[in-house]
């Protein structure tokens, strides 16, 4: 385990850098990459970013010119990974070659030569302003929009429990260094193509609720793409809709992936701990915010496995 210095000390002497994403990229993990790789790239350094899947078009400034166009790296590096399943496509040709992973969330599971993983940061980005700030790469508008962009979707626009007074310190210099915050969150929070919503109407349409209320299922099926147009990008914002019902203690969204596996993502409300759950299926992340992925297994086959655990969790706390 390292730290801050340590990871600027380990970059200083590398060149020919790889950044690695998670699949299902979001705004975090595809905000530090980008804000890493210009970093590098101002340091003089060869540095190149990559991610197992398509990047959305939401998300697509975040990383615009810096994906790997198949060079081969001198070193690897992870952002925003807590286990090495999360590269998903990439884990099996770079998964044993990372040297340093760079994290925040509180199941990571060491699996590089080096490490740096603060729980208590908001975002990786949080880190990465950090990092650059050691490194003494100068910060630029894209860049601090990067950062910002990590930020704000980790917390939900600065509304979940994980924020703290670092997170709006670091933001507020982000802004002064230029950061388009106004145009980063209408882009993250307000603004919807025709086709989000109308699959939206469809995924919600077929909430389910368990528990007596405790619990809200939505389900997302390959036909939801087809039949609207919507990329699986445009839905991400789905997983924090069935929390935010009054009554709801976890909320579960599953997805069906095109290679036929099904992604679990449950957002949950105190006491109830989405990471728990979704450890039971080799899964994690933070406490109230948490994935894990089924192999071959149907929606219903995921939907009653996650439904058992939850009912399993919700009985231990005495809540049911």
């Amino acid at each position: 385990m390292t730290d801050c210095a340590g990871c600027a000390a380990l970059l200083r002497g590398w060149d020919d850098i790889l950044v690695l994403c998670h699949a299902s990229p979001d705004g975090d993990t595809l905000g530090a990459a980008g804000a890493l790789v210009q970093g590098l790239r101002a340091l003089g350094k060869r540095a190149w970013a990559a991610c197992g899947d398509e990047v959305g078009e939401k998300y697509r400034y975040l990383v615009d010119g810096l994906l790997a166009g198949g060079e081969a790296p001198a070193h690897v590096l992870s952002v925003d990974v807590a286990t090495p399943e999360l590269l998903g496509p990439l884990e099996k040709e770079y998964a044993a070659a990372i040297e340093l992973a760079i994290d925040h969330h509180g199941s990571h599971k060491p699996f590089a030569k080096e490490s740096w993983v603060d729980p208590k940061a908001a975002a990786a980005c949080e880190l990465l302003y950090q990092l650059l700030k050691e490194l003494g790469a100068p910060i630029d508008k894209p860049m601090a929009d990067c950062l910002y962009t990590g930020l704000t979707t980790d917390t939900g626009c600065f509304r979940y429990t994980n924020v703290t007074p670092l997170t709006h310190r670091i933001a507020a210099e982000l802004l002064e260094l230029g950061a388009d915050a106004g145009e980063i969150n209408r882009r993250m929070f307000e603004c919807k193509p025709k086709a989000q919503v109308e699959a939206e109407k469809r995924i919600l349409a077929g909430m389910e609720f368990f528990f007596e209320g405790k619990c809200a299922m939505v389900q997302v099926p390959q036909s939801v793409y087809k039949d609207t147009g919507a990329q699986e990008s445009d839905l991400e914002g789905v997983a924090s809709l069935p929390r935010q019902i009054e009554g709801v203690l976890v909320g579960v969204t599953l997805k069906e992936k095109e290679d036929g596996r099904v992604k679990a993502s449950l957002r949950s409300n105190p006491p109830v701990s989405a990471c728990a759950i979704c450890e039971k299926f080799g899964g994690g992340g933070h406490k109230y915010a948490a994935g894990c992925t089924f192999e071959g297994a149907s929606l219903a086959e995921a939907a009653g496995k996650i439904t058992a655990a939850v009912q399993e969790h919700l009985a231990g706390l005495n809540l049911l």
